[in-house]
């Protein structure tokens, strides 16, 4: 599946990974590329990149970051906007590979 050049990445704080996956799988209808039982959970579709996780520094919901993956992206890069809101910017290839550095062992290869 082609994607496209950018694709808007959501992330938000939950307090439970195993009803968020349910919820949102059924919105987004497809199941996540990764799950890290009460950790983490990732989302790509051909329109959003999304993730959940745990994270006691956020209320369950609240917006972590927003961010785009960008297949020509050089490396990861973060700044924050005029509204104090926290834009990554990435390709896939660097989502996984941040995502190994958190959770060594993962494994996850995007497609």
């Amino acid at each position: 599946m082609a994607k496209p050049m950018n694709t808007i990445h959501i992330a938000l704080a939950t307090n439970d990974i195993e009803e968020t996956v349910k919820e949102y799988s059924r919105c987004l209808g497809c199941d996540p590329c990764v799950v890290l039982p009460n950790q983490y959970a990732l989302w790509r579709t051909d329109s959003i990149n999304m993730s959940v996780r745990q994270d006691a520094t956020c209320k369950p919901g609240e917006l972590r970051h927003l961010g785009w993956e960008d297949a020509e992206a050089e490396k990861m890069s973060s700044e924050k906007d005029a509204n104090d809101i926290v834009w990554e910017h990435f390709s896939a290839q660097q989502q996984a590979d941040e995502i190994e550095v958190a959770w060594p062992g993962t494994g996850y290869i995007p497609q």
